[in-house]
């Protein structure tokens, strides 16, 4: 069986205290960037709940939609995992730990935000965060088409958003509907 054909067969079956759990444990453990190569590791390659296609369009939907990307993500997986009663519990179990876990950080740092070594362990999460972000962006990517399109798409969309500083909302207005276009226009050309 396939990768996407067993996603298939898990779809909406999770139970609901795993989809609780799992979420639970990457709202209480993952830090920035890290959230997504967490969430795929377990939704992705343990649990077997979606594919890497799936992963990716909701990795898309997530960053488009308004709102804290990893919620938004753990929504649409959490909904695919078991439909809108996975979503809320994989959003709630998100949620918790995350909370928690700032308001604590912030009294931290409040307490001690005059140390020098506050500033290096804030550092070193944020390269972690960022690693992570790179490691997972990496492994996805390996599975998209091959085409000279999505590579310069992508690029694109770096250059617009990440060197040039341009507005998300103003390149995903342009990006979106000229990737769906080229992608039409290929599958018509395929056939």
């Amino acid at each position: 069986m396939s990768d996407g054909e067993l996603a298939q067969a898990h779809k909406g079956k999770a139970p609901i205290a795993d989809v609780f759990w799992s979420f639970l444990k990457i709202g209480g453990s993952a830090f920035g960037g890290s959230t997504q190569a967490m969430m795929h590791r377990e939704v992705v390659e343990r649990r077997q709940w979606v594919d890497d296609e799936a992963f990716l369009a909701g990795l898309a939907i997530a960053q488009v939609l308004p709102g804290a990307n990893p919620v938004n993500l753990a929504l649409y997986m959490g909904m695919k995992a078991r439909g809108g009663l996975g979503a809320i519990v994989a959003v709630t179990a998100m949620i918790i730990p995350a909370f928690c876990i700032i308001m604590l950080m912030g009294f931290a740092y409040r307490q001690y935000s005059g140390l020098p070594i506050t500033h290096f362990v804030l550092g070193g999460v944020a390269a972690v965060g960022i690693g992570a972000t790179l490691a997972v962006g990496a492994k996805v990517t390996s599975k998209l088409p091959r085409e000279i399109w999505t590579y310069a798409i992508g690029l694109a969309v770096f250059v617009a958003v990440g060197v040039l500083r341009w507005p998300m909302l103003y390149v995903v207005a342009v990006a979106v509907p000229l990737s769906i276009g080229i992608a039409w226009l290929g599958a018509r050309e395929a056939k």
